[in-house]
């Protein structure tokens, strides 16, 4: 089984690691969702996993509290890579043993720039991240799969 992330990693300065995630609803039927989503170390173990950051009211983020493992698929243009996997939450409203407040903070800025984002006013987005109970979700992949 291939776990290596080095395509999709590859494919997310594309369109500014734009994916599709998908995960469980309780009735069994899949709810999907379009995030901006990057390739970086696990705060804690040191893996490297896909990361992307949700809004704390979000329908995914309680799918993924029932059932914590989804589907990420990037794509640019024809070449596309699918990487399925278990995930952990950290955020104000999931703590993740190991990430304190302050490595949260820096934690959603390491999401958001591995995703090909930059900012202007670093100290906004902290404030908008902690107003919007944003987590950061860490998919640990299992399979990696692509059109290539």
């Amino acid at each position: 089984m291939v776990t290596d992330l080095a395509d999709f990693t590859r494919l997310v300065p594309g369109d500014n690691g734009l994916s599709v995630v998908s995960t469980l609803r309780s009735d069994g039927t899949v709810q999907s969702s379009v995030v901006n989503a990057g390739v970086l170390e696990h705060p804690v173990s040191k893996d490297l996993v896909v990361g992307f950051v949700a809004r704390g009211s979000a329908r995914k983020l309680v799918n993924l509290h029932a059932r914590p493992y989804a589907t990420i698929v990037v794509r640019v243009g024809w070449e596309w890579v699918a990487v399925e996997g278990s995930v952990e939450l950290a955020g104000p409203d999931d703590p993740l043993p190991g990430v304190d407040a302050e490595g949260l903070r820096l934690l959603l800025r390491d999401v958001f720039t591995s995703a090909g984002g930059t900012h202007d006013d670093w100290d906004t987005y902290d404030r908008v991240m902690a107003e919007e109970r944003r987590a950061v979700v860490l998919l640990s992949p299992d399979r990696v799969y692509s059109n290539s």
